[in-house]
């Protein structure tokens, strides 16, 4: 049941992640992600109009963050559409018009979280369904675990999220967590990595839609708590997230290979 160790933490796996020795490796790796990323949430559906959008942390300025330009579609996204904005909101590289909730939320998270790297949030369909009852996730599948006693439930809803307190409000709640449901909304991941950050929200989603398909099918059984520690621990951990994402890399940079443009 538990993920093996031995392959998880192999010393050529944590290899696959090395993003690089200077500055500019480093960034490309983190913009390439990032657009393969959005790429992977247009394929699964988890793009709707305007809404949703990922982020990653600049490597040389930490202040700032790379992003989706509002109006490109997830299934379009190159690695040239990408723009640098500050935590004031300044486009400082790249041209596009900026999503005002997702700078409100992300930089937010950004400023409150120094070891989030990425954060993923949109409005997919079982996340925004299961976030309208109000409950955190539990611990029904081994997938689910990943988010055992590691994510938080964002119990009221306001409105969009283009309030600078909202968005303070928002990082506070999600405190130390890797996620976050935010209700009548949607869901929230973060990372240290891109990989980490979308894997936990693909995940996620899935395991929105397996508790929606569960409770109507009838009263689904918990894992102990004892149990679902444990394999948190295993399927839930930093790098079982990078290298959960990598076949979903694997195959959409061979299917998509403009991304790279």
């Amino acid at each position: 049941m538990a993920a093996n160790n031995s392959v998880i933490n192999a010393p050529d796996v944590n290899s696959m992640f090395d993003e690089g020795g200077c500055i500019e490796e480093q960034r490309l790796f983190r913009k390439q992600r990032l657009a393969a990323a959005f790429r992977l949430f247009g394929k699964f559906g988890f793009d709707e109009g305007l809404a949703g959008h990922i982020t990653v942390r600049d490597p040389e300025n930490p202040d700032c963050f790379w992003l989706n330009p509002m109006g490109i579609s997830f299934k379009q996204i190159k690695v040239s559409d990408l723009f640098l904005v500050d935590h004031a909101g300044n486009i400082i590289e790249g041209n596009g018009i900026l999503n005002g909730a997702a700078f409100t939320i992300h930089s937010a998270i950004h400023k409150a979280r120094p070891d989030v790297v990425a954060a993923a949030h949109s409005h997919s369909v079982y996340g925004k369904a299961w976030s309208a009852l109000r409950r955190p996730l539990d611990p029904i599948t081994q997938d689910a675990c990943a988010f055992y006693d590691d994510h938080v439930l964002f119990d009221d809803y306001t409105g969009v999220v283009l309030d600078g307190d909202e968005g303070e409000r928002i990082a506070e709640g999600l405190a130390d967590k890797k996620a976050a449901i935010l209700s009548n909304h949607g869901l929230l991941t973060v990372g240290k990595s891109v990989e980490e950050a979308a894997w936990w929200y693909i995940t996620m989603e899935r395991s929105c839609h397996a508790q929606l398909m569960a409770e109507a099918a009838g009263k689904p059984v918990l894992i102990s708590d004892e149990v679902a520690k444990i394999t948190h621990a295993n399927v839930g951990s930093e790098l079982a997230g990078r290298f959960s994402f990598k076949p979903l890399w694997d195959v959409i940079t061979a299917e998509q290979p403009d991304l790279f443009d």
